[in-house]
Protein backbone atom coordinates (compact mmCIF):
# COMPACT_ATOMS: atom_id res chain seq x y z
CA UNK A 1 0.00 0.00 0.00
CA UNK A 2 1.28 3.28 -1.13
CA UNK A 3 0.76 6.02 1.60
CA UNK A 4 1.02 9.73 -0.10
CA UNK A 5 1.98 12.67 2.40
CA UNK A 6 0.89 16.13 1.53
CA UNK A 7 2.94 18.81 2.23
CA UNK A 8 1.15 21.94 3.57
CA UNK A 9 2.29 25.06 1.92
CA UNK A 10 3.70 27.79 4.01
CA UNK A 11 1.59 29.78 5.46
CA UNK A 12 1.24 33.20 4.04
CA UNK A 13 2.31 36.51 5.14
CA UNK A 14 -1.58 37.85 5.80
CA UNK A 15 -2.28 34.23 7.66
CA UNK A 16 0.96 34.73 10.17
CA UNK A 17 -0.20 38.46 10.53
CA UNK A 18 -3.66 37.61 11.61
CA UNK A 19 -2.89 34.74 13.56
CA UNK A 20 -0.20 36.29 15.41
CA UNK A 21 -2.85 38.98 16.86
CA UNK A 22 -5.13 36.55 17.80
CA UNK A 23 -2.88 34.26 19.60
CA UNK A 24 -1.32 37.49 21.57
CA UNK A 25 -5.25 37.98 22.18
CA UNK A 26 -6.13 34.42 23.58
CA UNK A 27 -2.77 34.21 25.55
CA UNK A 28 -3.80 37.57 27.26
CA UNK A 29 -7.23 36.86 27.84
CA UNK A 30 -6.10 33.50 29.98
CA UNK A 31 -3.48 35.78 32.22
CA UNK A 32 -6.53 38.36 32.52
CA UNK A 33 -9.15 35.33 33.97
CA UNK A 34 -6.75 35.16 37.05
CA UNK A 35 -8.44 35.39 40.27
CA UNK A 36 -4.83 37.57 41.42
CA UNK A 37 -5.86 39.52 37.79
CA UNK A 38 -7.88 41.42 39.95
CA UNK A 39 -7.90 43.66 42.65
CA UNK A 40 -10.96 41.61 44.67
CA UNK A 41 -9.14 38.53 43.79
CA UNK A 42 -12.76 37.05 41.72
CA UNK A 43 -11.79 35.46 38.33
CA UNK A 44 -13.36 38.03 35.71
CA UNK A 45 -15.32 36.45 32.84
CA UNK A 46 -13.89 34.86 30.40
CA UNK A 47 -15.64 37.21 27.86
CA UNK A 48 -14.91 39.93 30.17
CA UNK A 49 -10.97 39.02 30.13
CA UNK A 50 -11.36 38.00 26.43
CA UNK A 51 -12.59 41.67 25.75
CA UNK A 52 -9.94 43.69 27.36
CA UNK A 53 -7.36 41.85 26.22
CA UNK A 54 -9.00 42.36 22.40
CA UNK A 55 -8.87 46.18 23.79
CA UNK A 56 -5.37 45.82 24.41
CA UNK A 57 -3.43 44.00 21.65
CA UNK A 58 -5.48 46.01 19.11
CA UNK A 59 -4.83 49.20 21.25
CA UNK A 60 -8.10 50.37 21.12
CA UNK A 61 -8.67 51.32 24.67
CA UNK A 62 -12.57 50.43 25.08
CA UNK A 63 -12.98 48.79 28.42
CA UNK A 64 -16.34 46.89 29.93
CA UNK A 65 -14.11 47.45 33.64
CA UNK A 66 -12.50 50.68 34.97
CA UNK A 67 -9.11 49.32 34.64
CA UNK A 68 -7.86 51.53 37.53
CA UNK A 69 -10.40 49.83 39.47
CA UNK A 70 -11.14 46.25 38.77
CA UNK A 71 -7.86 45.35 37.75
CA UNK A 72 -4.66 44.60 40.10
CA UNK A 73 -1.33 45.48 39.89
CA UNK A 74 -0.57 42.07 37.97
CA UNK A 75 -3.78 42.56 35.65
CA UNK A 76 -2.36 46.51 34.90
CA UNK A 77 0.57 45.34 33.94
CA UNK A 78 -0.56 42.70 31.70
CA UNK A 79 -2.98 45.20 30.04
CA UNK A 80 0.44 47.30 29.66
CA UNK A 81 2.17 44.44 27.74
CA UNK A 82 -0.49 43.75 25.38
CA UNK A 83 -0.41 47.15 24.41
CA UNK A 84 2.70 47.86 23.66
CA UNK A 85 3.13 44.57 22.28
CA UNK A 86 -0.23 45.59 19.88
CA UNK A 87 1.77 49.26 19.46
CA UNK A 88 5.31 47.46 17.87
CA UNK A 89 3.00 44.95 16.23
CA UNK A 90 3.12 41.30 16.51
CA UNK A 91 5.35 40.94 13.98
CA UNK A 92 7.78 43.45 15.52
CA UNK A 93 7.96 41.85 18.83
CA UNK A 94 8.73 38.03 17.53
CA UNK A 95 10.91 39.45 14.75
CA UNK A 96 12.69 41.24 17.80
CA UNK A 97 12.79 37.91 19.52
CA UNK A 98 13.83 35.58 16.51
CA UNK A 99 17.04 38.74 16.05
CA UNK A 100 18.34 38.30 19.94
CA UNK A 101 17.90 34.59 19.43
CA UNK A 102 19.44 34.34 16.48
CA UNK A 103 22.06 37.28 16.85
CA UNK A 104 20.43 39.41 14.11
CA UNK A 105 19.52 37.05 11.52
CA UNK A 106 15.98 36.79 9.74
CA UNK A 107 14.15 34.28 7.83
CA UNK A 108 12.58 35.09 4.48
CA UNK A 109 9.37 35.09 6.38
CA UNK A 110 9.72 37.40 8.78
CA UNK A 111 11.49 39.64 6.63
CA UNK A 112 7.67 39.17 4.63
CA UNK A 113 5.84 40.33 7.57
CA UNK A 114 7.54 43.22 8.75
CA UNK A 115 7.58 44.57 4.99
CA UNK A 116 3.66 43.80 4.81
CA UNK A 117 2.93 45.79 8.10
CA UNK A 118 5.17 48.90 7.94
CA UNK A 119 6.42 49.03 4.56
CA UNK A 120 10.05 49.59 3.61
CA UNK A 121 12.99 47.66 2.00
CA UNK A 122 13.64 43.51 2.05
CA UNK A 123 16.90 44.49 2.72
CA UNK A 124 16.61 46.78 5.09
CA UNK A 125 14.28 44.73 7.94
CA UNK A 126 16.67 44.64 10.24
CA UNK A 127 17.37 47.84 10.41
CA UNK A 128 13.93 49.16 10.43
CA UNK A 129 12.96 46.39 13.13
CA UNK A 130 15.76 48.07 15.44
CA UNK A 131 14.77 51.53 14.83
CA UNK A 132 10.78 50.96 15.86
CA UNK A 133 11.76 49.19 18.97
CA UNK A 134 14.25 51.85 20.16
CA UNK A 135 12.49 54.22 18.89
CA UNK A 136 9.43 53.25 20.47
CA UNK A 137 11.25 53.04 23.97
CA UNK A 138 12.92 56.86 23.67
CA UNK A 139 9.84 57.84 22.95
CA UNK A 140 7.90 56.67 25.43
CA UNK A 141 10.23 56.96 28.52
CA UNK A 142 10.71 61.07 27.27
CA UNK A 143 6.55 60.89 27.58
CA UNK A 144 6.53 59.50 31.00
CA UNK A 145 9.33 61.61 32.50
CA UNK A 146 7.26 64.62 31.28
CA UNK A 147 4.17 63.12 32.13
CA UNK A 148 5.86 61.99 35.70
CA UNK A 149 5.92 65.95 36.66
CA UNK A 150 2.46 66.14 37.26
CA UNK A 151 1.50 63.04 38.25
CA UNK A 152 4.60 62.47 41.05
CA UNK A 153 3.30 65.81 42.34
CA UNK A 154 -0.18 64.33 42.19
CA UNK A 155 0.68 60.74 43.88
CA UNK A 156 3.58 60.25 45.23
CA UNK A 157 6.96 59.07 43.67
CA UNK A 158 6.54 55.47 43.15
CA UNK A 159 2.31 55.72 41.74
CA UNK A 160 3.19 59.09 40.07
CA UNK A 161 6.23 57.31 38.43
CA UNK A 162 4.24 54.35 37.76
CA UNK A 163 1.31 56.32 35.90
CA UNK A 164 3.41 57.97 33.85
CA UNK A 165 5.03 55.16 32.45
CA UNK A 166 1.28 53.83 31.96
CA UNK A 167 -0.06 56.46 30.37
CA UNK A 168 2.80 57.28 28.01
CA UNK A 169 3.31 53.65 26.69
CA UNK A 170 -0.98 53.96 26.25
CA UNK A 171 -0.67 56.67 24.38
CA UNK A 172 2.34 56.30 22.03
CA UNK A 173 0.64 53.27 21.01
CA UNK A 174 -2.96 55.15 20.49
CA UNK A 175 -4.34 52.46 22.98
CA UNK A 176 -5.98 55.36 25.25
CA UNK A 177 -6.45 52.58 28.32
CA UNK A 178 -6.08 55.11 31.93
CA UNK A 179 -5.90 54.28 35.30
CA UNK A 180 -7.42 57.92 36.71
CA UNK A 181 -11.30 55.88 37.18
CA UNK A 182 -10.52 55.21 40.62
CA UNK A 183 -9.49 58.60 41.39
CA UNK A 184 -12.77 59.97 40.95
CA UNK A 185 -12.19 61.50 37.47
CA UNK A 186 -12.87 60.57 34.18
CA UNK A 187 -10.41 59.98 31.49
CA UNK A 188 -7.79 63.10 31.73
CA UNK A 189 -10.71 65.37 32.16
CA UNK A 190 -8.83 66.82 35.53
CA UNK A 191 -6.20 67.98 33.42
CA UNK A 192 -8.08 69.53 30.64
CA UNK A 193 -6.55 72.79 31.40
CA UNK A 194 -2.43 71.58 32.17
CA UNK A 195 0.28 72.46 29.54
CA UNK A 196 2.02 69.53 30.36
CA UNK A 197 -0.34 67.11 30.19
CA UNK A 198 -3.00 68.06 27.47
CA UNK A 199 -0.12 68.36 25.25
CA UNK A 200 2.34 65.66 26.46
CA UNK A 201 -0.37 63.12 25.44
CA UNK A 202 -1.44 63.80 22.12
CA UNK A 203 1.95 64.25 21.12
CA UNK A 204 2.82 60.95 21.61
CA UNK A 205 -0.37 59.99 19.82
CA UNK A 206 0.31 62.18 16.98
CA UNK A 207 4.01 60.55 16.96
CA UNK A 208 3.02 56.99 17.25
CA UNK A 209 -0.15 57.51 14.41
CA UNK A 210 2.86 59.09 12.10
CA UNK A 211 4.00 55.26 11.16
CA UNK A 212 7.35 53.89 11.42
CA UNK A 213 8.35 54.13 7.69
CA UNK A 214 7.90 58.13 8.39
CA UNK A 215 10.29 58.08 11.18
CA UNK A 216 12.87 56.53 9.39
CA UNK A 217 12.57 58.80 6.51
CA UNK A 218 12.87 61.67 9.10
CA UNK A 219 15.82 60.58 10.77
CA UNK A 220 17.71 59.00 7.30
CA UNK A 221 17.30 63.00 5.68
CA UNK A 222 17.94 64.75 9.09
CA UNK A 223 14.63 66.14 9.12
CA UNK A 224 15.57 68.27 5.78
CA UNK A 225 12.37 68.72 3.47
CA UNK A 226 13.82 68.33 0.86
CA UNK A 227 15.77 65.06 0.88
CA UNK A 228 12.24 63.81 1.94
CA UNK A 229 10.45 60.77 0.02
CA UNK A 230 7.43 61.90 -1.99
CA UNK A 231 5.04 59.61 0.40
CA UNK A 232 6.45 60.86 3.98
CA UNK A 233 5.89 64.61 2.82
CA UNK A 234 2.31 63.64 1.49
CA UNK A 235 1.82 61.89 4.98
CA UNK A 236 2.86 65.02 6.70
CA UNK A 237 1.32 67.57 5.05
CA UNK A 238 -2.42 65.75 4.85
CA UNK A 239 -1.89 64.43 8.78
CA UNK A 240 -1.44 68.61 9.29
CA UNK A 241 -4.05 69.48 7.36
CA UNK A 242 -6.25 67.01 9.40
CA UNK A 243 -4.99 67.97 12.45
CA UNK A 244 -4.93 71.78 12.78
CA UNK A 245 -8.42 71.46 10.49
CA UNK A 246 -10.26 69.45 12.93
CA UNK A 247 -8.55 71.65 15.38
CA UNK A 248 -10.92 74.61 14.55
CA UNK A 249 -13.31 72.91 13.68
CA UNK A 250 -13.69 71.96 17.34
CA UNK A 251 -13.21 75.37 18.11
CA UNK A 252 -16.53 76.83 16.63
CA UNK A 253 -18.44 73.74 17.34
CA UNK A 254 -17.60 73.53 20.96
CA UNK A 255 -16.73 76.97 22.06
CA UNK A 256 -20.37 77.42 23.50
CA UNK A 257 -21.19 73.86 24.10
CA UNK A 258 -18.75 71.62 26.04
CA UNK A 259 -16.21 74.14 26.15
CA UNK A 260 -18.19 76.84 27.25
CA UNK A 261 -17.01 77.04 31.14
CA UNK A 262 -12.96 76.86 29.79
CA UNK A 263 -10.89 79.89 29.51
CA UNK A 264 -9.67 80.72 25.89
CA UNK A 265 -5.98 78.92 26.45
CA UNK A 266 -8.26 76.10 27.66
CA UNK A 267 -10.97 76.00 24.84
CA UNK A 268 -7.15 75.79 22.58
CA UNK A 269 -5.61 72.86 24.79
CA UNK A 270 -9.16 70.86 24.73
CA UNK A 271 -9.66 71.40 21.00
CA UNK A 272 -5.97 70.50 20.14
CA UNK A 273 -6.52 67.28 22.71
CA UNK A 274 -9.51 66.61 20.95
CA UNK A 275 -8.51 66.77 17.46
CA UNK A 276 -5.18 64.84 17.68
CA UNK A 277 -7.11 62.05 20.46
CA UNK A 278 -10.54 61.59 18.49
CA UNK A 279 -8.45 60.07 15.46
CA UNK A 280 -6.59 56.80 17.46
CA UNK A 281 -6.59 57.03 20.68
CA UNK A 282 -9.09 57.04 23.27
CA UNK A 283 -8.02 59.68 25.74
CA UNK A 284 -10.20 62.60 26.61
CA UNK A 285 -10.33 66.02 28.63
CA UNK A 286 -13.79 66.79 28.06
CA UNK A 287 -17.25 65.00 28.69
CA UNK A 288 -18.13 63.26 25.44
CA UNK A 289 -21.73 63.24 26.21
CA UNK A 290 -21.76 67.25 26.16
CA UNK A 291 -20.72 67.52 22.50
CA UNK A 292 -22.57 69.14 20.35
CA UNK A 293 -24.32 67.15 17.49
CA UNK A 294 -21.40 68.81 14.98
CA UNK A 295 -18.61 67.59 17.23
CA UNK A 296 -20.13 64.52 17.54
CA UNK A 297 -20.72 64.06 13.83
CA UNK A 298 -16.92 65.30 13.29
CA UNK A 299 -15.77 62.93 16.08
CA UNK A 300 -17.30 60.01 14.06
CA UNK A 301 -15.57 61.49 11.02
CA UNK A 302 -12.11 61.49 12.50
CA UNK A 303 -12.32 57.98 14.54
CA UNK A 304 -13.27 56.56 10.84
CA UNK A 305 -10.09 57.97 8.97
CA UNK A 306 -7.71 57.40 11.59
CA UNK A 307 -4.27 57.78 11.72
CA UNK A 308 -1.23 56.64 9.20
CA UNK A 309 -0.22 53.78 7.44
CA UNK A 310 2.49 51.38 9.14
CA UNK A 311 1.53 52.82 12.39
CA UNK A 312 0.29 51.80 16.06
CA UNK A 313 -3.13 53.84 14.46
CA UNK A 314 -6.35 52.13 13.10
CA UNK A 315 -9.34 53.39 10.78
CA UNK A 316 -9.22 53.70 6.90
CA UNK A 317 -5.63 55.74 7.24
CA UNK A 318 -4.89 59.24 6.33
CA UNK A 319 -3.28 58.34 3.15
CA UNK A 320 -6.42 56.47 2.03
CA UNK A 321 -8.56 59.20 2.93
CA UNK A 322 -6.63 61.64 0.73
CA UNK A 323 -5.91 59.48 -2.53
CA UNK A 324 -9.47 59.25 -2.82
CA UNK A 325 -10.70 63.40 -1.96
CA UNK A 326 -7.59 63.84 -4.78
CA UNK A 327 -8.81 61.30 -7.06
CA UNK A 328 -12.33 62.89 -6.70
CA UNK A 329 -11.47 65.93 -7.78
CA UNK A 330 -9.59 64.47 -10.89
CA UNK A 331 -12.74 62.89 -11.66
CA UNK A 332 -14.89 65.81 -11.59
CA UNK A 333 -12.36 68.15 -12.96
CA UNK A 334 -12.64 65.00 -16.07
CA UNK A 335 -8.51 64.35 -15.61
CA UNK A 336 -7.15 61.10 -16.72
CA UNK A 337 -4.11 61.18 -14.19
CA UNK A 338 -4.48 61.57 -10.37
CA UNK A 339 -1.63 64.42 -9.87
CA UNK A 340 -0.43 65.62 -6.52
CA UNK A 341 2.95 68.34 -7.20
CA UNK A 342 5.13 67.06 -9.76
CA UNK A 343 3.98 62.95 -8.72
CA UNK A 344 0.94 60.96 -10.28
CA UNK A 345 -0.87 58.41 -8.60
CA UNK A 346 -1.27 55.37 -9.38
CA UNK A 347 -4.85 54.75 -10.25
CA UNK A 348 -4.96 51.26 -8.84
CA UNK A 349 -3.92 52.77 -5.52
CA UNK A 350 -7.60 55.04 -6.05
CA UNK A 351 -9.09 51.19 -6.17
CA UNK A 352 -7.87 49.63 -3.38
CA UNK A 353 -8.68 53.33 -0.99
CA UNK A 354 -12.13 52.89 -2.02
CA UNK A 355 -12.45 49.44 -1.85
CA UNK A 356 -11.35 49.96 1.63
CA UNK A 357 -13.37 52.90 2.29
CA UNK A 358 -16.20 50.80 1.54
CA UNK A 359 -15.86 48.04 3.02
CA UNK A 360 -15.14 49.62 6.28
CA UNK A 361 -18.57 51.69 5.59
CA UNK A 362 -20.40 48.50 5.20
CA UNK A 363 -19.10 46.72 8.33
CA UNK A 364 -19.92 50.17 10.10
CA UNK A 365 -23.70 50.10 8.88
CA UNK A 366 -24.42 46.33 9.45
CA UNK A 367 -22.35 46.13 13.00
CA UNK A 368 -24.60 49.46 13.91
CA UNK A 369 -27.84 48.01 12.51
CA UNK A 370 -27.16 44.14 14.66
CA UNK A 371 -26.27 45.84 17.88
CA UNK A 372 -28.57 48.09 17.56
CA UNK A 373 -31.46 45.32 17.15
CA UNK A 374 -29.30 43.63 20.50
CA UNK A 375 -29.54 46.69 22.22
CA UNK A 376 -33.31 48.17 21.69
CA UNK A 377 -32.17 50.39 25.31
CA UNK A 378 -28.97 51.62 23.92
CA UNK A 379 -29.77 55.35 21.70
CA UNK A 380 -28.37 54.87 17.89
CA UNK A 381 -25.86 57.69 18.54
CA UNK A 382 -23.70 55.77 21.05
CA UNK A 383 -24.13 52.44 19.26
CA UNK A 384 -22.90 54.04 16.35
CA UNK A 385 -20.09 55.58 18.49
CA UNK A 386 -18.93 52.01 19.89
CA UNK A 387 -18.94 50.51 16.82
CA UNK A 388 -16.71 53.02 14.86
CA UNK A 389 -14.73 53.61 17.63
CA UNK A 390 -14.09 49.61 18.19
CA UNK A 391 -13.33 49.25 14.21
CA UNK A 392 -11.24 52.27 14.20
CA UNK A 393 -9.43 51.07 16.98
CA UNK A 394 -10.12 54.32 19.13
CA UNK A 395 -11.13 53.77 22.77
CA UNK A 396 -13.57 56.68 23.12
CA UNK A 397 -16.72 55.66 24.83
CA UNK A 398 -20.34 57.59 25.70
CA UNK A 399 -19.88 55.28 28.45
CA UNK A 400 -22.70 52.27 26.77
CA UNK A 401 -19.78 49.48 26.50
CA UNK A 402 -20.49 48.43 30.03
CA UNK A 403 -24.25 47.75 29.95
CA UNK A 404 -23.94 45.69 26.21
CA UNK A 405 -25.17 41.95 26.06
CA UNK A 406 -22.82 39.39 25.07
CA UNK A 407 -23.49 39.57 21.31
CA UNK A 408 -23.01 43.50 21.17
CA UNK A 409 -19.75 42.40 23.15
CA UNK A 410 -18.70 39.84 21.01
CA UNK A 411 -19.44 42.39 18.11
CA UNK A 412 -16.98 44.59 19.25
CA UNK A 413 -14.25 42.23 19.46
CA UNK A 414 -14.50 41.04 16.14
CA UNK A 415 -14.49 44.63 15.56
CA UNK A 416 -11.31 45.52 16.80
CA UNK A 417 -9.85 42.77 15.88
CA UNK A 418 -10.50 43.18 12.28
CA UNK A 419 -9.47 47.17 12.98
CA UNK A 420 -5.73 46.19 13.90
CA UNK A 421 -5.24 43.22 11.91
CA UNK A 422 -6.77 45.63 8.98
CA UNK A 423 -9.28 44.51 6.81
CA UNK A 424 -7.76 43.78 3.85
CA UNK A 425 -4.98 41.44 5.67
CA UNK A 426 -8.15 39.39 6.73
CA UNK A 427 -9.23 39.49 3.40
CA UNK A 428 -6.32 37.83 2.12
CA UNK A 429 -5.51 35.94 5.25
CA UNK A 430 -9.16 34.23 4.40
CA UNK A 431 -8.86 33.35 0.67
CA UNK A 432 -7.77 30.53 -1.52
CA UNK A 433 -4.66 31.00 -4.25
CA UNK A 434 -6.22 30.84 -6.99
CA UNK A 435 -4.40 31.68 -10.20
CA UNK A 436 -6.20 34.27 -12.51
CA UNK A 437 -6.90 33.53 -15.93
CA UNK A 438 -5.03 34.60 -18.45
CA UNK A 439 -7.93 35.53 -20.82
CA UNK A 440 -9.73 39.02 -19.50
CA UNK A 441 -13.49 38.82 -20.50
CA UNK A 442 -14.39 41.29 -23.07
CA UNK A 443 -15.81 45.25 -22.05
CA UNK A 444 -18.99 45.00 -21.00
CA UNK A 445 -22.12 47.72 -22.91
CA UNK A 446 -21.61 51.26 -21.87
CA UNK A 447 -22.87 51.86 -17.75
CA UNK A 448 -24.13 55.26 -16.93
CA UNK A 449 -23.24 56.61 -13.54
CA UNK A 450 -23.55 59.97 -12.03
Amino acid sequence: MKFKIKIKRKMSVWRYLALGYLLAIVLGSIFLVLPFATQDGQSTTYLNALFTSTSATCVTGLAVYDTGVHWSTFGQIVILLLVQIGGLGFTTFVTTLFMMVRRGALGLSEKRAVVQSYGGKMTGVGKLVIRIVVGTLILELLGAAFLSIRFIRDFGAARGIYYAVFHAVSAFCNAGFDLFGGEGFFSLTRYAGDPIVSLTVPLLVIIGGLGFCVWGDLFDSRFRWKKLQFYTKFILIVNSLVLFGSMFLFLGFEWNASFKDFSVGKKFLCAFFNASTSRTAGFCTTDLNALSGSGYLLTIILMFIGGCSGSTAGGIKVSTFAVIIVGMFAVLRGKRDINVGKRRIDTSLLMQALAIFVAYLSIVLIATMVVGACEPHVTFQSVLFEVVSALGTVGLSLGGTPSLGVASRIILILLMYAGRVGVLTLAFALRKKRTEAAVRRPLSDTIYIG
